[in-house]
């Protein structure tokens, strides 16, 4: 059985994002990261309570990687762009390799440049760690039809 990952960028644990991932894993067992709920720091901060390391470690025990952020002022939440700047500057970011990765971008009316860079920049961290990307889900149709594949 995989082991799926669903890490949520949205400050809101129970919003949009982590319903479309519910709907995505109806009937399939995950566990989920609320980046909200870890102190992960932007790179050049050194602080003892920094947890990356913590998510960092439970990104590399998954199989499928479930990840999400609302449309936040054009792009992607604070959170979830701190997690990939921090994991670009990880020595274990090649352990990622091989993983599966869906990612989950929606708003309430982004346009679709916007979602275009957020494809973008998923497809490009995918290809630099070896990911096999999955594909974008805007929206709840895309999430049960992608649902199905895992």
């Amino acid at each position: 059985m995989k082991h799926v990952l669903f890490i949520n960028g949205s400050p809101n644990r129970n919003g949009n994002t982590a319903t479309m991932a519910n709907r995505m894993l109806i009937d399939k067992e995950y566990k989920t990261i609320n980046l909200i709920d870890y102190k992960i720091y932007p790179l050049g901060q050194s602080f003892d309570d920094d947890q990356f390391e913590t998510v960092m470690q439970k990104m590399l025990e998954a199989d499928t990687l479930i990840m999400g952020s609302p449309v936040y002022w054009h792009s992607m939440t604070g959170q979830f762009r701190t997690l990939l700047d921090r994991i670009y500057e990880s020595p274990l970011k090649h352990q990622l390799k091989g993983k599966d990765l869906y990612f989950i971008f929606q708003g309430a009316g982004p346009s679709s440049a916007m979602l275009e860079a957020g494809n973008y920049t998923m497809n490009i961290f995918c290809r630099l760690f070896g990911l096999h990307y999955q594909g974008i889900v805007t929206n709840e149709r895309e999430a049960e039809k992608l649902g199905m594949n895992l």
